[in-house]
């Protein structure tokens, strides 16, 4: 009798938070069904081979558009269509940055343009580096000092947090601002120690911005042993660098985000998931978006090869421009407001393809304490933390709509080791790994569509 009673009050207080045996069958069905013969993997690698970096307003990007709106019809959405989105353009072009030491010599260092920069117009800018370590540092110097010169931030990537993602959002203000900062004291251009978690001679790209009022000069990155080896020869005697880049902005031009959606079964109030179609012009933007990507696809492939009855429009985003301007969230928002669109829940993957380890819920406490009361129906599959609270950058617009959002959290040690560099490559991804992050987001959905 105990025993009846004690199952009887664990399946009514799973029912009770919205959980029962039948979903953790379904759980298990989505799973069968993406490790088995989940496309997630080979539709990746068709992005990233025969597609390659998806830089916004490239050639690449505009067959991105063509390729995902095929993968989405191939994948049973009942509407597909395309929403218009001016972007901004940005171009590398060829750039070279070299250092002269004290007997004369030039050495030549691995470098990238940082996103949005403005470059030199082809012409060699040069200058005396002067480092600093970090902003106290930074506001210590005068105008004076660094009239002329080149600023070299020096910040290193913090590698006593955990969660490395903590590490990135402490650095990433000098990606951001750096070009600003030196400007505004006459400095001629920047370089910064790439936002890494590694410790290699990769550079990081990424974007940066202008502050109004000041003059844009270029800003450049280079990686942690390099930063390393520039900081060990200051030390000892003045060196000269010298820039030559041909990046800079060339306008707007109109592109495109991809959608496509299933419709619900029982009223047309919309859950989102999705990642960001574009990426930065070097890799092959595999883990940053690519993953992202092919696994919202495969949610409302599962979602249709399972024959789940969804009550509400499942929609998958592949967002426009996130790496250098966000446009695509922003011109999503903006249609959801102007239509008067009800949107239950919307979730991002753009932290990579690496295992799965939780999800981040930014969102009111009610129903925050919804989703966590679910956790154990996802432990089995290695998802643990529901404690994060924030959710992909193309959902904000959404988020301050006061749309519940979250973003997929993967497992984040080796992410910033290839995070923005040449080394994002298909190869960098795991079969099954990318997989359990599909079904994750799947799950997820599941239970939204259900409950909510």
């Amino acid at each position: 009798m105990k025993k009846i009673l004690g199952t009887t009050l664990l399946l009514l207080g799973m029912t009770v938070f919205g959980q029962s045996k039948e979903d953790s069958i379904q759980f298990s069905k989505i799973s069968l069904e993406v490790l088995n013969n989940g496309k997630g993997y080979n539709e990746l690698r068709e992005l990233t081979k025969n597609i390659g970096h998806r830089l916004s307003g490239s050639e690449a990007y505009e067959k991105s558009v063509k390729w995902a709106e095929q993968k989405l019809r191939d994948a049973g959405a009942d509407k597909v269509w395309l929403q218009e989105v001016m972007i901004p353009v940005w171009v590398r072009g060829k750039e070279s940055l070299h250092i002269k030491t004290s007997n004369g010599s030039w050495k030549n260092l691995k470098m990238l343009s940082l996103g949005n920069s403005e470059g030199t117009n082809g012409k060699d800018v040069s200058g005396e580096i002067i480092m600093v370590k970090s902003m106290d540092e930074y506001n210590k110097l005068t105008a004076e000092q660094v009239k002329d010169k080149i600023l070299f931030f020096n910040y290193a990537f913090k590698q006593s947090f955990i969660e490395t993602f903590k590490g990135y959002g402490d650095a990433a203000k000098y990606r951001t601002t750096a070009a600003s900062l030196t400007a505004k004291k006459g400095g001629k251009f920047a370089i910064i120690r790439s936002l890494s978690s590694a410790f290699d001679d990769v550079p990081h790209t990424g974007a940066m911005r202008y502050e109004e009022n000041t003059s844009k000069i270029p800003a450049v990155a280079i990686g942690s042993t390099t930063a390393d080896e520039l900081e060990a020869l200051l030390k000892n005697q003045k060196i000269t660098a010298k820039l030559n880049s041909n990046c800079g902005m060339k306008g707007e031009k109109l592109s495109h985000s991809v959608i496509g959606e299933i419709t619900g079964k029982k009223d047309q109030s919309v859950i989102v998931v999705g990642g960001h179609l574009d990426s930065w012009d070097v890799g092959e933007g595999a883990h940053d978006d690519g993953a992202g990507i092919v696994q919202s696809i495969e949610v409302l492939r599962t979602f249709k090869k399972l024959g789940i009855q969804n009550n509400h429009t499942i929609r998958v985003v592949c967002f426009a421009n996130e790496e250098n301007g966000v446009k695509g969230g922003i011109q999503y928002g903006k249609f959801v407001k102007d239509n008067n669109e009800k949107h239950l829940f919307a979730i991002e993957s753009d932290a990579g393809g690496f295992a799965p380890r939780g999800i981040a819920l930014d969102m009111d406490q009610t129903k925050r304490k919804q989703i966590q009361s679910w956790s154990k129906l996802f432990l089995p599959y290695g998802v643990y933390n529901f404690e994060e609270q924030f959710s992909g950058t193309d959902l904000y617009p959404l988020h301050d709509m006061g749309i519940p959002a979250a973003e997929l959290m993967p497992d984040s040690q080796r992410y910033f080791d290839i995070h923005h560099t040449e080394e994002d490559t298909f190869e960098k991804v795991n079969r099954r790994e990318l997989l359990l992050g599909a079904i994750t987001m799947t799950q997820i959905i599941y239970m939204i569509d259900k409950n909510w």
